[in-house]
């Protein structure tokens, strides 16, 4: 039995017996809050937790580090639709101590882009067109820099209401613990 199958016979029984009833909720955040954080597995759960969260409170987009690396890319679209079309009133970037994205280093990572079989013409063909392959593919050194960077990001970007606080915030994948790194209501 293969993970895809698995998941879709667990899905058949849990549409059956109508457990998704105790998840219905609107696409409108009822806590007026639109949160980037990163991907980890162990935020899954925990940060929701953490954070005095449920099903329908808040917008949650994830990504590798909660970075926001282009002010027009995917993830600023995202918090700019949840704030102009969902009614977002509030922004959160939550990283984590721990984090995979903390010291990633381009070269390591090419090297296992090369073991799984990517040719190295294909980064060659990258770096000729333009795209600064190894930028996009380094890490950070500090999260509580990059949580505050991210922030920045948000703050300075033409679209984003003056109005709405952006809160820059790092927790612990251990305890749930949260640090204030940016208090968007000071800034």
């Amino acid at each position: 039995m293969t993970l895809l199958s698995e998941i879709l016979g667990y899905n058949t029984q849990f549409v059956e017996n109508r457990e998704y009833e105790k998840y219905e909720t609107t696409k409108f955040p009822n806590k007026k809050m639109v949160i980037l954080t990163c991907m980890d597995t162990r935020l899954v759960e925990l940060l929701p937790q953490a954070m005095n969260l449920k099903n329908g409170d808040v917008k949650l987009i994830k990504n590798a580090g909660a970075i926001v690396s282009h002010p027009f890319g995917s993830v600023m679209r995202s918090i700019l639709v949840a704030i102009y079309e969902l009614g977002a009133k509030e922004v959160a970037i939550v990283g984590h101590h721990g984090c995979g994205m903390k010291g990633l280093e381009p070269n390591s990572f090419l090297e296992k882009c090369e073991q799984a079989g990517l040719d190295k013409e294909v980064v060659e063909t990258l770096s000729n067109a333009g795209i600064d392959i190894k930028s996009w593919l380094t890490g950070f050194q500090s999260v509580e820099e990059s949580v505050e960077q991210s922030v920045r990001m948000v703050k300075n970007h033409p679209m984003f209401p003056k109005n709405i606080s952006v809160h820059g915030l790092v927790i612990c994948p251990e305890t749930g613990k949260l640090d204030i790194v940016v208090d968007g209501y000071e800034s």
